[in-house]
């Protein structure tokens, strides 16, 4: 009966001790791998010499055999590594099977947690053989012998059955494996704990090992989608297509530069598969390093170092510390440069160091993970702004974009000022424009290596072209708004210039340009019409023929002089506020963040802040703003060209009308600029200044009140006459 008892306690039954799930296979009615959710091992009925006492003695010791045989059953399904054969067997065999495993959904977790298991399975088999040698030693009583040296086993196993019952039952691998695992070595049972926690052990050995393979060396482990950092599918059809086409866009380099690829749409964070004890942030902090090391594991063999000391000054020893190993000028980098062999053992250490843990530490991991995020920051803070001279492309930028370079688009404005008087054609449009964008470069642009980057693009809509002569003014006026800068970014700088960030450069571009347009267009108009009064002074004084044009050009009325005036005034007033209390101020705080970060993510952050600064300090983000400014540029335009070419009366009442219109338009912009939901928000100590300069001598004020007031509107020359 001992030995009986013994092969029972390690799954084995027999005569005395029998199975009932034996009697259910042989009739089919339960498959042969399937986990009992309770115990089939019994004392046989017929046994008469055992009284009711013992009986239940036994029966109940009898289940660590059946939770022995249940977690041994598992062990080996989890541990299945028959797909792993001899180099002896062909490989279309070796294929077929790993299919198998693969469609069997294998999971590496589970693995790890049966390791786990098979150590408690181990210690448990040496105590039955313990307990065996003891009773065969001396003659000791059975049933108390087996319960005394067995005891303990019984805090753990019924909890691990459980356990695999539930991980069985729902199909729980991987991260979701971890958090089970997690939630419940949170229990009052100290043996039971100290449990779970050797398993969650097994199961971090897994999860740190592909944070080695990720935050090291920049790839993804992951056979069976079980980690929390996943790969994104490309036939996903929930990405918009117009998002997939610009990040293709940005990422038009070569093969070589899949890196890039994968940091705009490769990875992500598998919400399903992270473990509620890693917050999210941790996570992304995860993320982005694995991300950064694969940047840095895979330079661009086209990409060339670049000097950034030779041609700009950016602070005492910002730059020259970070340069001091740095390559010689224009050379090719490796990956042992970007990212030194010692700051990936540094990475690898503190890893290394979790990992041997015996348990874990939700504290140290995230501080450990925090300083591996800030070694890949810096260093691709390096990769990006020192090596690949990331402060000289973003004044490139703002000198084209931003218009810093006012005597090129000066320049270039005149040079086609009579090519935008007429429509645009779509076949043409950007051609016939290249030649004053050429022209205008000769003149004001001599050694700026950044010029070759920037490309001319006209996009124009389809009413705006080719509108004759009916329509000239309407067509001219708007047909040319499509004007846009395109800057071509290489690696690494597409980590930063990203297609949005790009989009939101030439929106603040086609606003400054037509600004500048605009004014500019009011300086010439004075200078037209002032030469053709001069010419008109000279053939009187000859007695030259004096027609009835000429006439109505000496009888210019004054107000419409007056309204010039005006418009100048509102224009340059904008363009000063735009140009200098917003792009410069915001300019200057961005080098300053620049010169002070170390972190890549904070740089992207501080442009990112810039950019809007730029966009809502110059009201482009308020829609009723937005259109006023841009009808009183219309207006603008539309000014100069109907007072340079007046031939009739019915020019002077189109001059009335805008003149009529431009005042309701400017008053209502100062209305609005001057209410209290602006004055509250982040525009309001620069937006003070702008209303100061326009409402100087409270006419502004003034006069909004007239237009505003209904009952009694007053003749716009007679207003501009006070």
């Amino acid at each position: 009966m001992l030995h009986e008892l013994l092969l029972a306690l390690l799954g084995y039954t027999g005569d005395l001790i029998i199975d009932e799930r034996e009697r259910q296979h042989s009739v089919g009615l339960l498959p042969d791998d399937s986990i009992s959710d309770h115990c089939t091992f019994k004392l046989a009925p017929d046994i008469s010499f055992i009284s009711p006492e013992e009986r239940d003695i036994i029966e109940n010791i009898i289940k660590l055999g059946f939770y022995y045989r249940e977690l041994d059953r598992f062990a080996a399904k989890s541990r299945n590594l028959s797909w792993i054969r001899s180099r002896n067997e062909s490989p279309l065999s070796q294929t077929s099977e790993l299919l198998k495993e693969i469609v069997g959904k294998q999971s590496v977790y589970r693995r790890a947690i049966a390791n786990g298991i098979v150590e408690f399975l181990s210690i448990y088999r040496s105590a039955v053989l313990h307990i065996e040698q003891k009773l065969m030693a001396d003659s000791l009583p059975i049933l108390a012998t087996v319960t005394q040296g067995l005891h303990k086993f019984l805090l753990f196993f019924q909890p691990l059955h459980e356990l695999i019952l539930e991980i069985e039952r729902d199909g729980i691998y991987g991260g979701k494996l971890l958090n089970l695992l997690y939630k419940r070595s949170h229990c009052g049972v100290p043996e039971l704990q100290t449990c779970i926690k050797r398993l969650l052990w097994h199961g971090h050995q897994v999860m740190y090992n592909q944070l080695t393979c990720w935050m090291v060396y920049g790839i993804l482990h992951d056979q069976y989608a079980e980690f929390f950092i996943s790969r994104e599918q490309k036939k996903n059809s929930e990405i918009e297509p117009s998002h997939t086409n610009n990040i293709q866009k940005m990422a038009h380099v070569s093969n070589s530069d899949q890196s890039l690829s994968d940091w705009y749409m490769g990875f992500s964070i598998s919400m399903g598969m992270l473990p509620e004890y890693i917050p999210v942030c941790v996570a992304e902090s995860i993320l982005f390093a694995g991300k950064a090391i694969r940047v840095l594991r895979n330079p661009s063999s086209s990409f060339r170092s670049v000097d950034v000391l030779t041609h700009q000054e950016t602070g005492p020893q910002t730059y020259k510390e970070s340069l001091r190993k740095k390559p010689s000028l224009n050379t090719t980098l490796t990956e042992d440069e970007l990212l030194p062999q010692s700051e990936a053992d540094k990475i690898e250490s503190r890893l290394k160091t979790l990992q041997e843990s015996s348990e874990f530490h939700k504290r140290s991991f995230e501080e450990a993970i925090g300083s591996i995020r800030t070694i890949a920051a810096s260093h691709l803070w390096q990769l990006v702004v020192v090596r690949a001279d990331l402060n000289g492309h973003l004044k490139a930028i703002k000198d084209y974009f931003l218009l810093a370079k006012g005597d090129f688009f000066q320049s270039f404005l005149e040079e086609s000022r009579e090519l935008m008087r007429l429509p645009p054609r779509q076949s043409t449009a950007e051609a016939d424009l290249m030649v004053p964008f050429r022209m205008a470069i000769t003149k004001t642009i001599s050694d700026d290596k950044y010029i070759s980057k920037v490309s001319l693009r006209v996009n124009i809509r389809s009413n705006q072209v080719d509108g004759g002569l009916s329509a000239l003014s309407d067509t001219s006026l708007d047909g040319w708004d499509g004007i846009s800068l395109e800057y071509s970014v290489d690696w690494p700088l597409q980590l930063f210039f990203t297609e949005e960030v790009l989009t939101r450069y030439r929106r603040i571009f086609q606003y400054l340009l037509r600004l500048k347009r605009t004014q500019m267009e009011l300086e010439k108009s004075w200078e037209s019409v002032m030469q053709q009064g001069h010419l008109d002074f000279a053939k009187r004084h000859n007695n030259r023929e004096y027609t009835k044009t000429s006439q109505q050009r000496q009888q210019h009325p004054r107000p419409m002089w007056w309204v010039r005036e005006h418009m100048v005034f509102l224009i340059r007033n904008l363009q000063f506020y735009i140009q200098v209390d917003v792009i410069e101020s915001q300019w200057n705080t961005l080098q300053s963040h620049i010169k002070e970060s170390r972190d890549f993510t904070d740089l992207v952050g501080f442009h990112q802040a810039y950019l809007s600064a730029l966009i809502s300090q110059s009201f482009l983000d308020i829609g009723s703003v937005s259109r006023i400014l841009d009808g009183v540029m219309k207006l603008c335009l539309q000014f100069c060209w109907k007072i340079e070419n007046q031939e009739d009366d019915a020019s002077i009442d189109e001059l009335e009308r805008i003149t009529e219109e431009y005042n309701k338009k400017s008053n209502s912009l100062y209305t609005i600029l001057r209410s209290s939901r602006l004055a509250g928000s982040q525009r309001a100590p620069f937006l003070r200044r702008f209303l100061l300069r326009l409402n100087f001598n409270s006419y502004f004020e003034a006069t909004a009140h007239d237009v505003m007031n209904v009952t009694r509107p007053p003749p716009a020359f007679k207003r501009l006459q006070l």
